[in-house]
């Protein structure tokens, strides 16, 4: 029965990513690629004459001979356009000899024109996954696997039912923790299997989900954030989703940003209690909530910071911005965009201080009343 429990969650993930894989997200052919080829190509030639260099700053356009590589006209070559607007962040220069993502816009067998959409960057995307995967083998072994299917499963997940759902229309707050449950649980049960370990660190995980979730509504309500904060949000409300709820999407995103480090320190207080409790069989539920608690105290300054880390660290060049302007620090604190960083770390941080007792509670009563089920 144990090794039934401890496979029976990898099971359900190998059939879960299985059926996410085939299953159609239903935007498959959205109107925007309609008779249109996406495929590599070899830069062999470029024509920068049509592009205004001021600065810094690129505009005009740029055209470059490909020839295909793949896809229904490989081999053959064709003038592209490569548009430039005058962005750093979004513009790109192709030299010869650059594999380039191109657009091709066909009908029957002609090519009416092409697109550079940006390098193509899947070969060395597709060499950086494998080593991941193969240092996550190496050194985890058979655990390794399981985070492998988690986390291929967690992205199917996204892309498959949380994005296809909010398109759809479905409130993104009850879908967020329906899809956050369901990955907690999975993900959870992929490192004990199903047993009572797995039910202590859900049951707290899950706690400290609501707790995120809740604070997060409260506070982006009271701080006035809207939904449109969250980059490319607006651009769906021009794209034929003009009845989307954008604030409610950015608070679903504030716990499921949350998530994985709430789960990760569920697991951290549930393990540290089972070792209690396997070498001093005979301890209370009080002492292995204390003992569980402690641990959390010890867990939580570092988690906190990590948050604080992941959040902020993309926003290295705004803050040297506001450095380099002399921006007063109350008017740093009062733009719109640095108040949703705020709430995203703050709130997420409430989750895990609010996890590690939830937890610790959890595993205090389950595991010392329950210990031969474990």
């Amino acid at each position: 029965m144990k090794q039934l429990n401890y496979k029976l969650p990898v099971i359900l993930c190998v059939v879960g990513i299985i059926i996410l894989l085939v299953m159609p997200t239903g935007y498959e052919k959205a109107g925007n690629y309609k008779g249109s080829l996406h495929c590599k190509a070899r830069v062999t030639k470029v024509y920068n004459d049509r592009i205004i260099s001021t600065g810094l700053i690129k505009s005009g356009e740029q055209t470059c001979t490909v020839t295909f590589l793949n896809g229904k006209f490989k081999g053959k070559s064709f003038d592209g356009f490569n548009l430039l607007n005058g962005s750093l962040e979004s513009d790109k220069i192709f030299q010869v000899g650059d594999t380039a993502l191109v657009l091709v816009n066909y009908e029957k067998d002609e090519i009416l024109s092409v697109n550079l959409i940006d390098h193509y960057r899947m070969n060395y995307e597709f060499i950086l996954a494998l080593l991941f995967v193969a240092l996550l083998i190496i050194f985890a072994g058979k655990t390794g696997f399981r985070a492998i299917f988690s986390f291929v499963f967690t992205i199917l997940c996204i892309w498959k039912i949380l994005c296809p759902a909010l398109l759809k229309g479905y409130h993104p707050i009850y879908i967020g923790l329906l899809i956050t449950v369901i990955l907690t649980v999975l993900i959870i049960a992929l490192v004990y299997g199903f047993n009572m370990r797995c039910l202590s660190a859900v049951s707290g995980a899950i706690l400290g989900v609501v707790v995120t979730a809740l604070l997060g509504i409260i506070f982006t309500t009271q701080f006035k954030i809207h939904g449109a904060i969250m980059t490319s949000s607006e651009s769906l409300l021009y794209s034929g989703f003009q009845d989307l709820n954008l604030t409610q999407v950015f608070m679903a995103s504030i716990f499921i940003g949350s998530s994985g480090a709430i789960m990760d320190l569920a697991v951290d207080i549930t393990s540290a209690v089972y070792e209690v409790v396997q070498k001093k069989p005979d301890i209370s539920a009080k002492e292995a909530i204390r003992s569980g608690i402690n641990v959390g105290r010890c867990a939580m300054g570092t988690m906190t910071t990590t948050l604080l880390l992941a959040y902020s660290g993309g926003y290295i060049a705004l803050l040297m911005v506001f450095m380099a302007q002399g921006t007063p620090i109350y008017n740093i604190l009062n733009y719109k965009y640095v108040s949703a960083e705020i709430i995203d770390t703050i709130v997420g941080s409430f989750g895990l201080v609010t996890v590690a007792p939830f937890t610790a509670i959890t595993s205090g009563f389950l595991l010392t009343k329950k210990r031969k089920a474990v």
